[in-house]
């Protein structure tokens, strides 16, 4: 069965998803449950989850925190992330750590559903490959090598070389194997000589060969089959039995570039030619920014095909490419959604693929991806501005009201009456135009028109109370001390101008 473990502080939802879990998939999960990160922390230390199902507010440990611990273990489970709508500053957080995808609270069925289904697919698909290929002692051996924290594997390296790997010490080369599933590869690598067969945590295959022609002739083989997902990145040639580890880093740096290379074998030796040099387009990415939401939509693919032109990118290291997506997310979409938060949430799923590039496989689907975003944020920005603009035109009519009205029994239900539009609305709406909200700012205008009587005529103060607005001069009084820190007595002494002679 699929471990399956929910993260949530309410009993309801906790019981509520496993309800709705087992119903469609019946026998296919198994349920663990914590009603906080840390909680749940303890319990994927000592047995991991396949797939986590987490809020992003709770207390003790909230989700993002958990996440963040998770991304130190060994395996990591896929991460279904819960979120409200108050919670995009957190979602949009989660991306940075890949989480699978989000959905939004009340959950509906059939998005859970197919989140489940595609990921259980996925999972068993890995735990077949696993199970077809062939795992000895050194299999073992090199995923502990490859993946331990530590760096004392001086007892494995004698355990391989004792069982009749001692070609480890001469030259090799380490191959990340990625294919989809395929029940001929236990057979093709069965037929290959002296190799030492792994996977790594990501459950990618590890081969180990003396040169490389061995993984050239899996290639064609594969191809022969009709695989055209088969993708193979090499280490440079490597001598030593102490030098897996920076062997398998060249490999995984060497799958990176897959993202703009369509071969189906990469070298390390061939992309550590790329140049390091290459000039960042800041200015086009500022540029391109500057032009969502003002009806310019073909400039803005322009810019975006200068900004990732693959040209350019294919004769640069990954990093380049990997600084650009960086830059884009910070500069063009993280300030989309600064601006403009909750409203533009509905956007987030789209942006949580494109928030990281190790997201995608090949250049053309990220680049698709970035464009169909583009074009989402530039319709939203344009009609955000638009209503934005109608509102700021209603907002000055509600201050303009206020500045003529302020002496009357005034209240905001009053003047959103008068400009028919609704309570919860305007009151929103007015705190985001004036930086506070309407009794603040009425409040506030009153004092300033007391302040100009009490320095500029000779009105009792309970006069001057009523004047502006204050149906009772205790409250008057009160508030001006608490504001002023001085007595409206104490502001009229220090202020009072001198009467002029006629």
């Amino acid at each position: 069965m699929i471990k399956l473990m929910i993260v949530d502080d309410e009993y309801n939802i906790r019981m509520g998803l496993q309800s709705m879990i087992e119903r469609k998939f019946p026998e296919v999960y198994s349920f663990r449950f914590a009603e906080d990160g840390r909680e749940a922390l303890e319990q994927l230390e000592q047995d991991p989850a396949d797939i986590i199902i987490t809020d992003i507010r709770m207390p003790i440990m909230d989700g993002i925190t958990l996440l963040s611990h998770i991304q130190q273990f060994p395996y990591k489970p896929e991460v279904l992330l819960l979120s409200g709508y108050d919670d995009f500053q957190y979602a949009q957080k989660a991306i940075r750590y890949q989480v699978r995808d989000y959905l939004l609270k009340p959950v509906v069925r059939e998005e859970l559903y197919s989140f489940l289904e595609r990921i259980r697919v996925e999972i068993m698909d890995r735990k077949k490959q696993n199970e077809l290929l062939t795992v000895s002692s050194p299999s073992d051996w090199i995923a502990n090598i490859l993946n331990s924290n530590s760096n004392d594997s001086s007892e494995t390296f004698t355990d391989l070389l004792n069982a009749g790997y001692d070609w480890l010490e001469g030259q090799y080369i380490l191959g990340i194997i990625c294919v989809g599933q395929n029940d001929l590869i236990p057979v093709l690598l069965s037929e290959m000589q002296d190799i030492i067969i792994s996977n790594d945590k990501e459950g990618n295959i590890i081969i180990i060969a003396q040169n490389k022609h061995e993984f050239i002739q899996l290639s064609e083989e594969l191809k022969k089959s009709g695989e055209r997902e088969c993708r193979i990145a090499l280490s440079s040639s490597t001598e030593g039995i102490q030098q897996l580890r920076k062997a398998y880093s060249e490999a995984k740096q060497t799958m990176k570039y897959f993202l703009v290379n369509n071969s189906e074998v990469l070298f390390y030796d061939h992309i550590i030619k790329r140049s390091s040099n290459c000039e960042l387009p800041l200015e086009t990415i500022h540029r391109l920014s500057n032009l969502l939401g003002n009806d310019r939509l073909p400039e803005v693919k322009q810019l975006l095909q200068q900004i990732l032109n693959i040209q350019v990118i294919s004769h640069c290291e990954i990093g380049y490419l990997e600084r650009i997506s960086v830059i884009m997310n910070e500069e063009i979409f993280d300030k989309v959604y600064r601006y403009y938060g909750q409203e533009s949430i509905h956007i987030l799923r789209l942006y949580s693929q494109v928030g990281h590039i190790g997201n995608f496989q090949r250049f053309v689907d990220y680049y698709n991806k970035v464009e169909e975003l583009l074009e989402r944020l530039d319709a939203f920005v344009k009609v955000a501005r638009e209503q934005s603009s109608q509102e700021n035109k209603s907002m000055q009519k509600a201050i303009n009201y206020v500045h003529k009205h302020f002496a009357e029994d005034l209240n905001m239900a009053v003047v959103s009456n008068q400009l028919s539009l609704n309570y919860t609305y305007f009151s929103h709406a007015f705190k985001e135009y004036t930086g506070t909200s309407f009794s603040s700012y009425l409040r506030n205008f009153r004092l300033e028109k007391a302040k100009a009587l009490l320095a500029g005529s000779d009105l009792k103060v309970y006069e001057i109370s009523q004047q502006v607005g204050f149906d009772n001069v205790k409250h008057f009084i009160r508030i001006f001390k608490e504001l002023e820190g001085i007595t409206a007595l104490e502001y009229r002494n220090q202020n009072q101008q001198p009467v002029a002679l006629k």
